[in-house]
């Protein structure tokens, strides 16, 4: 068993990641390249990762390959009880989970617990919607079985690490496939800590392996290889569109769940101290880094002045600073590189004739070591502008004004994605009906709850297929018809 995270915290010492999880056990990685990981609050380097070369993930194919024949013919009732194991074994993690999520990504504390324990969660869903799940049906004079696809690639960005594995492989071994899970080298650290509690959920050897890597090498080899039958894809437009000319070739089946610029419409009739303060949080989430971020604001021009003070309140109430600070609302971004796409934005909106209403170029005061950024509204921001158009992804709000319903419509459909949308309104019938005409996956009307039940993915170019609940499940599995 590896030594715990929280252990080498104590000790004082940089965790070093060497060796990816194949068949069951951890073993040492054939690469030499290293990349040094870095805490995004203080720039203080953590750890190290080598990154997994072309022989590590044939390897981890090869592995789920020849565990796939006897898991695929597992029964319901052992595979709700490896279910139920995944949960349990990462509930006993949950407080280095906390921990290397805070150290390495710079969530909240408030984001790094509901996050991972949203992680373990995800196998109960799984668990409980495989109890009642038919794989057998009838169909006119025809059966109909619901067979596991094969081998599943799962690749996932840096920005909810735990989730965003977790729900891929619950409908993944709840529908009786096996894994090759990539994420991202900027969790390298996050994924060290499930992959050891996968390792002591005790599943057959091969059934999950875990491979760290650049996404261009392993990535590559991963959406081309003719024995993967499924790729689940989550993070850029531009990196999925790679991933699905790729597996075009072999036909594979693909979940993509991209990027997005997500709409916030509020209505006239909305209660605007209720409205605003959700609105500013929900294009602020995840210290602005979510793909279902509510980024443009679309409110009525009559209504400006006063939405404006709202938003101005709101955000001089909001503290960025130390994640680990119960208080903090926005912690750092998550490197370098996400800062300076930041500064690239906000400048770039100040250069379009967009009005600075907050924020701003910079650092805030006194947050100089880490990779803060001031919370920035821009009002006066048009639809096509860049930075109404283009995923920012750092806490960056654009505020577009509209006359009528029919132009907050329109104007919150004038996008490339269709993610996620908000709508806030006193009327019920009236925020259904506008949400009915919205091109999005999701609309939440008054509320920023996540449904885990509920399929997510989006409509356009935001992604292809869904994940989540029993439409996840069944995007695991191959509709096969026998008649007579």
């Amino acid at each position: 068993m590896e030594a715990s995270y929280l252990q080498f915290k104590i000790k004082k010492r940089m965790k070093t990641i060497d060796k990816n999880y194949l068949n069951g056990q951890f073993t040492p990685s054939k690469g030499t390249e290293i990349m040094d990981i870095f805490n995004p609050a203080n720039n203080q380097q953590i750890g190290q990762v080598v990154m997994g070369t072309e022989s590590d993930i044939l390897a981890a194919i090869e592995h789920a390959s020849n565990a796939f024949p006897a898991f695929s013919r597992s029964s319901k009732e052992q595979r709700i009880e490896y279910l139920q194991r995944l949960h349990d074994a990462i509930m006993e993690r949950l407080e280095d989970l906390q921990e290397v999520t805070t150290d390495e990504y710079g969530a909240t504390v408030q984001r790094s617990l509901w996050s991972n324990r949203y992680a373990a969660e995800t196998f109960l869903y799984f668990r409980d919607i495989l109890k009642d799940f038919d794989f057998e049906r009838s169909i006119g004079q025809s059966r109909i079985s619901l067979v596991p696809v094969g081998v599943t690639a799962i690749m996932t960005a840096w920005n909810a690490n735990s989730g965003s594995i977790c729900v891929k492989l619950a409908a993944a071994i709840a529908a009786g496939c096996t894994t090759v899970i990539k994420p991202s080298e900027m969790s390298a650290l996050q994924s060290q800590v499930l992959a050891e509690c996968f390792d002591k959920a005790g599943l057959p050897p091969g059934v999950i392996n875990v491979v760290h890597g650049r996404g261009d090498v392993l990535g590559t080899v991963l959406s081309t290889h003719p024995a993967v039958a499924k790729i689940l894809f989550t993070g850029s437009t531009t990196v999925g569109k790679i991933i699905a000319r790729n597996a075009i070739e072999t036909m594979k089946r693909v979940t993509l769940e991209l990027s997005g610029k997500s709409p916030n419409i509020i209505l006239d009739d909305a209660d605007l101290e209720t409205a605003i303060p959700m609105a500013v949080n929900a294009g602020f989430m995840n210290n602005g880094q979510a793909c279902i971020a509510g980024t443009r604001l679309l409110v009525p021009e009559h209504l400006l002045p006063e939405i404006k003070k709202i938003v101005l309140k709101t955000v001089e109430t909001l503290k960025v600073g130390d994640p680990r600070d119960e208080q903090t609302a926005i912690g750092p971004l998550a490197g370098s590189k996400q800062y300076d796409r930041i500064q690239h934005y906000i400048k770039l909106g100040m250069e379009e004739g967009a009005e600075l209403l907050t924020g701003g170029l910079g650092k805030p005061e006194g947050l100089s070591d880490g990779y803060y950024v001031k919370p920035t509204v821009f009002t006066g921001v048009t639809n096509d502008m860049a930075i109404a158009r283009e995923e920012i992804f750092g806490p960056v709000l654009s505020i577009i004004t509209y006359h009528t319903e029919a132009e907050a419509i329109s104007i919150a459909n004038d996008t490339i994605y269709g993610l996620h949308a908000y709508v806030s309104s006193s009327n019920m019938e009236r925020a259904n009906r506008v949400a009915a005409q919205i091109n999005a996956g999701r609309v939440a009307i008054n509320t920023l709850y996540h449904d885990a039940l509920a399929p997510f993915g989006g409509f356009k170019q935001s992604g292809i297929g869904r994940e989540g609940g029993v439409y996840g499940l069944e995007e695991q599995l191959e509709t096969k018809v026998i008649i007579g």
